[in-house]
């Protein structure tokens, strides 16, 4: 199986189309055996990164044999080009030489361990538990020859992307495999890229303060270059409160080459903001929805609720404060949350989004289909927020003036099952949403669609009781006039009752005949 995987790779890579990802992923399960996913996803993405920044370093090391011989052993020549130095025991020829030996996973280990010594940015990132007793060493070395055989040794940009690519595409399938504790660090990417298309953080500071694996950022980067911008021209910021999980981001970002300052500690954000004084441009975050012990009752003066003090039973409006704070004078923010935070009173819940409407930070409102999400079946909404919506600029130009204005997109009916349990927005689902916004927010030709977007005042807002479930705004979608004569419409309505009515009648008449035939028990 390897081996036919490396022969379909090298044409795909140069391609840009990696055709492989899924046969690739169903060769590494068929390794798994009995194995949980949860543990089995930190054994195979721990090896993908480590043949990626080998990789890295021995595309420097030719470049240095050939230009500058004499620096091959000096680490500043290769962290001077944001390559990782690998020392020799860590280098995939080493693993690969030794992948059938009954000791292969100590190797693993000391690899890793070897890794963080001389790069500090990797520093308790890399798992170091392949000598563990219960993973299987026969196993770990089939899996060496896998990952050595896929053929990611291309150009060292070429390779990042390949590789990134197929670390990302594992996550997803990691995340899948694990069902509700996937959605813990995986955020599904029609979702991310509907996001990223809306806001278009083409340079600044973006910030996420619950980053999970990272796919925010990652999808950031991917519009930048899509578009023809630079990835020095962002500034990325995060902080993940459990450790396994900001392990797997920072492996992330390293695999994509994502500069970036991720913090970690277990208090989490709201109790322990690492980045106190960022104010950021763009805000991308999926948070976790409805959380009852997010330890509010600590927090009732902070200085975060400008709009109200959010329930200590729901995190959901802390959430959304806690944005808005972060958020620079013209900063925008897309914020993930479960459709209950639309509609909700309890608890001072809809005083809160009361407030915020009339502030004016919230800019668009979007009702997403059900099943985009390995952790839940159950639709979800984006709220998109402006620090000022009276101000600041988008990808080409300044945005109008939206005071009083709520865009409300109604998405519910978009998007395509891709297997039994989970729904997908294609690239025309996500681009009519971000068309739809940008030409609202723009100025640019905007028109209600009904059924699909409307754009509704404060004062129709307020009439609705500040909820803001676009179904109640967009209406029905318009159905095309039948232009039929109405008699004849009737007649064929009429001939249709009438054939209902004999089939009820029918249907009834057999039933009683049936119920007639039943005999009843002795003393019933």
């Amino acid at each position: 199986m390897a081996k036919k995987l490396a022969k379909t790779t090298k044409g795909q890579a140069k391609g840009g189309d990696l055709g492989f990802e899924a046969e690739l992923f169903k060769a590494a399960d068929k390794l798994r055996g009995t194995m949980e996913p949860s543990d089995y996803k930190h054994v195979v993405l721990g090896l993908i990164f480590l043949k990626h920044i080998s990789d890295g370093f021995e595309a420097k090391r030719a470049q240095l044999l050939e230009e500058y011989p004499e620096g091959v052993e000096d680490e500043d020549e290769y962290r001077a080009d944001n390559v990782f130095w690998v020392p020799k025991e860590a280098r995939w020829w080493h693993l690969q030489a030794s992948a059938k030996q009954p000791g292969i996973g100590k190797i693993i280990d000391d690899a890793m361990l070897g890794i963080e010594k001389v790069n500090p940015t990797l520093k308790g990132v890399l798992p170091k538990d392949y000598a563990r007793p219960s993973l299987n060493a026969i196993m770990l070395g089939e899996l060496i020859d896998l990952i050595s055989d896929i053929g990611f040794k291309e150009a060292d940009g070429q390779s990042r992307d390949v590789l990134g690519r197929v670390y990302e595409y594992f996550l997803g399938q990691f995340a899948g495999s694990e069902g509700k504790r996937g959605g813990e660090f995986y955020t599904p990417r029609s979702v991310v890229r509907t996001m990223v298309e809306m806001l278009e953080p083409y340079r600044g500071r973006i910030y996420d303060p619950c980053c999970g694996s990272g796919g925010m950022f990652v999808q950031s980067e991917k519009f930048i270059e899509s578009h023809g911008g630079r990835i020095g021209d962002i500034a990325v910021y995060g902080q993940e409160s459990n450790h396994t999980t900001w392990r797997l981001c920072m492996m992330n970002l390293a695999v994509r080459g994502i500069d970036a300052d991720i913090k970690w500690n277990n208090d989490g954000s709201f109790h322990r903001d690492e980045l106190p004084d960022l104010r950021a441009d763009y805000v991308l975050a999926n948070p976790p929805f409805n959380i009852s012990d997010w330890g509010g009752e600590r927090l009732r003066e902070d200085g975060r609720w400008k709009f109200g003090t959010p329930p200590a039973g729901n995190a959901n409006f802390a959430w959304l404060q806690h944005i808005l704070h972060h958020l620079s004078p013209t900063g925008t923010a897309g914020v993930v949350l479960a459709n209950g935070s639309m509609s909700s009173t309890q608890n001072g819940e809809g005083e809160i989004r009361r407030a915020m409407v009339d502030g004016n930070v919230i800019d668009c409102m979007i009702a997403m289909p059900g099943q985009l999400f390995y952790s839940t079946q159950i639709p979800v909404c984006i709220w998109f927020l402006a620090k000022d919506k009276s101000n600041g600029v988008g990808r080409y130009q300044k945005l109008r003036d939206r005071r009083g204005q709520i865009l409300f997109i109604d998405a519910r009916k978009l998007g395509h099952m891709v297997d039994r349990t989970r729904r997908e927005l294609s690239d025309a689902d996500i681009q009519q949403i971000a068309d739809t916004y940008h030409a609202w927010r723009y100025g640019d030709g905007y028109e209600n669609v009904p059924g699909f977007a409307y754009s509704a005042t404060t004062e129709e807002i307020a009439r609705h009781g500040y909820v803001l479930t676009p179904g109640r705004y967009v209406g029905a979608e318009e159905v095309e006039e039948d232009d039929t004569p109405f008699p004849e419409r009737f007649a064929a309505l009429q001939t249709t009752l009438e054939a209902q009515f004999k089939e009820s009648d029918r249907l009834t008449a057999l039933i009683r005949e049936k119920l007639a035939q039943v005999e009843m028990p002795h003393g019933a």
